[in-house]
């Protein structure tokens, strides 16, 4: 894997948030200005990663693949539990991440598949060897469904406040919901270890998560 970078774009979009709320009463489109609600859509440009809060309006013009040419993007709301994914540990060992938290989004400014994991100073992306992601995809064939820039694989193969140790989940997200896991974790990670704070509010994250998702098999189907 080959480092490319140590801050996301996205988290900056999420610190100008905060200084535009820091700044005035209320947050606003980044395109027309209007005021939005605290739950909001994102755009993803495609040439830069750059993220955009959009209000409704500007949401639903940019809900087809054809708007801005198809350089913006609109973050999709859908969020996919694969229950039966698969991914042994020679399989993790290959994708070479070093923690037990991780997302893989196909990203277009990196030419491939990104590999990112959270951490107290925010987001560590690499590049993810083609050959590891190939088999990944043979393995799971929903990972083939996944929209570049817009969607994820996010992984969970470790333990917070309430779960075991051997816990492993696999999701495919938006985006933007690995990046407010990471702002989870660097709101709540105290000293080295991080603490038991940080961990219950991961569990927290993942708790929402299960509300909000669907579940599927590793092919793709919906699974009740």
């Amino acid at each position: 894997m080959i480092p490319v970078a140590a801050e996301s774009s996205l988290l900056a979009a999420l610190a100008r948030g905060e200084r535009r709320r820091a700044a005035a009463p209320e947050e606003t489109c980044e395109l027309c200005a209007a005021p939005l609600a605290a739950e909001h859509r994102h755009l993803v440009d495609r040439t830069t990663a750059e993220l955009s809060c959009v209000c409704r309006a500007c949401a639903l013009l940019f809900d087809r693949p054809a708007a801005a040419l198809g350089n913006r993007r609109l973050v999709p709301e859908e969020r996919r539990r694969i229950l039966d994914f698969v991914l042994d540990e020679a399989a993790w060992e290959a994708l070479a991440v070093p923690v037990g938290l991780a997302w893989f989004v196909d990203s277009t400014p990196a030419g491939g598949v990104r590999a990112a994991y959270p951490g107290p100073m925010g987001a560590t992306e690499s590049l993810l060897g083609l050959e590891a992601w190939d088999d990944l995809v043979r393995d799971n064939p929903v990972l083939a469904s996944l929209e570049p820039d817009v969607e994820a694989l996010l992984v969970r193969r470790t333990g917070g406040a309430t779960a075991s140790s051997d816990v492993a989940e696999h999701w495919i997200v938006p985006i933007d919901a690995c990046y407010r896991l990471v702002a989870v974790l660097r709101r709540h990670w105290k000293g080295l270890g991080g603490g038991r704070e940080v961990w219950r509010a991961i569990d927290e994250f993942f708790d929402d998560l299960r509300t909000r998702s669907r579940s599927v098999d590793r092919r793709g189907e919906i699974r009740r």
